[in-house]
């Protein structure tokens, strides 16, 4: 390949694996509410979402696991075999959650058959999205990797607007009892369709041996004994994706159901607009990062999001519909900045022989706590402090935290993937 051109089929194969797997994984995200009533006792309204949630934690909290499995298989077998694993591992899961009879007709089965399939789930987005990220960049033109990067994130993200999006239309089309009874089944039936969408797209390897280059024998050991520290940044750089992403974009919309009292069909059309105003400004992230470099990019932005998250939260907790627009696309300018500029920017601080091992977990690590609890502890935390506003100071935490991990990169110059 032209070390100066990007394979255009090679970003295919990775943008639609993250499309289609953030779609599935997506929408329990968006139906958290009407699946805490289907599938937990109906004895307490809030105890359903916050258990619903913890369903939803629990598959993040397999992601390390899948980070670690298929980055191995990855680093050793080759990155085609690895995507076509995650994406079997997503789409029958997904089809049988659809399935899946709730609580009143399988009792406590109901709820357990359901966490064993989001731990799959899980395990499958653990290892797709590091894989198929360091997959497009090192096929990427060096000038162009934090764009391309940026296309790989968007992959992710048009995924969940999918999800969004399709929430919002069944909302609209459905009343609340068909949508209980039914309707939150359609998204996940979908699954399985869109899984066979993904393994044509990723039906042959694109040949030129770039991964077996590099292979290695143990690349779990290599990672632990040699390459710890940029491990240890990349789980610093992933704390705005864990917890600012997740709960300004999936939770917020359970949030604005029962904090703010607005109807299920009005929240996710805020959400949907608010990720469609997201994508641009991760193409502008990648663009930018490309220029300019991305480590000034990215701690602004980490910076603004720490000062601004309260302010933002305030706004959408308002009455007037426009101040919660302005709100959370507050959070769509500043979070899609800095996605846009960190996938080529984190594939660059560990060697190409054990990226997709150490970037799976190191990534994955912080995805599975501190992403998967963060809706639940959200939901707990406004509970438990009375306080509708404390989400925010999750944020502000999160944004310290990648601040500092941030700060520790001595490389600040290009560096070719």
């Amino acid at each position: 390949m032209d070390e100066h051109k990007t394979d255009k089929k090679k970003l295919l194969a990775g943008v639609s694996g993250n499309l289609l797997e953030w779609f599935d994984f997506a929408v329990y995200g968006f139906f958290a509410v009407t699946i805490g009533k289907v599938f937990f006792p109906d004895d307490d309204p809030v105890a359903q979402v916050i258990a619903a949630f913890g369903v939803f934690a629990v598959g993040f909290l397999m992601r390390p696991v899948g980070g670690l499995l298929l980055g191995h298989i990855g680093d050793k077998h080759g990155h085609h075999v690895a995507m076509l694993v995650s994406v079997l591992a997503m789409a029958i899961p997904t089809f049988l959650i659809g399935l899946l009879p709730g609580y009143e007709t399988l009792g406590l089965a109901a709820p357990i058959i359901l966490l064993v399939l989001r731990m799959i789930q899980g395990l499958s987005v653990g290892g797709e999205y590091t894989t198929s990220v360091v997959y497009m960049i090192e096929h990427a033109a060096p000038n162009r990797q934090g764009f391309v990067g940026s296309l790989a994130s968007s992959g992710a993200v048009c995924g969940i607007l999918m999800g969004s999006g399709t929430g919002a239309l069944l909302t609209h089309v459905l009343t609340e009892q068909q949508l209980q009874d039914w309707g939150w089944r359609v998204p996940f039936l979908l699954g399985l369709l869109l899984g066979l969408a993904g393994l044509y797209l990723r039906r042959e390897p694109v040949a030129d041996g770039d991964e077996k280059k590099h292979a290695i024998q143990n690349p779990l050991f290599q990672v632990i004994r040699h390459h710890r520290r940029a491990m240890g940044q990349i789980a610093g750089f992933a704390m705005v994706n864990a917890v600012v992403f997740y709960l300004a974009f999936v939770y917020i919309v359970s949030w604005l159901e029962t904090v703010d009292g607005i109807p299920a069909e009005t929240a996710l059309e805020i959400n949907t607009i608010s990720l469609l105003a997201l994508l641009p400004m991760m193409f502008l992230g990648g663009w930018l990062s490309d220029r300019f470099g991305a480590k000034p990019l990215m701690m602004a932005c980490a910076a603004l999001l720490a000062m601004c998250a309260w302010p933002l939260f305030w706004l959408m907790h308002q009455p007037e519909l426009a101040l919660i627009y302005t709100g959370q696309l507050g959070f769509s300018v500043l979070t899609g900045l800095y996605l846009g500029a960190q996938p080529a920017f984190m594939v660059k601080v560990i060697p190409p022989e054990v990226r997709c091992t150490g970037a799976g977990l190191g990534y994955n690590i912080t995805l599975g706590v501190a992403g998967g609890l963060s809706p639940m502890a959200a939901a707990w935390l406004v509970h438990r402090t009375a306080d509708d506003l404390s989400p925010a100071y999750m944020i502000v935490a999160a944004s310290l935290l990648t601040l500092a991990a941030l700060w520790t990169v001595r490389q600040t110059k290009t560096k070719h993937a």
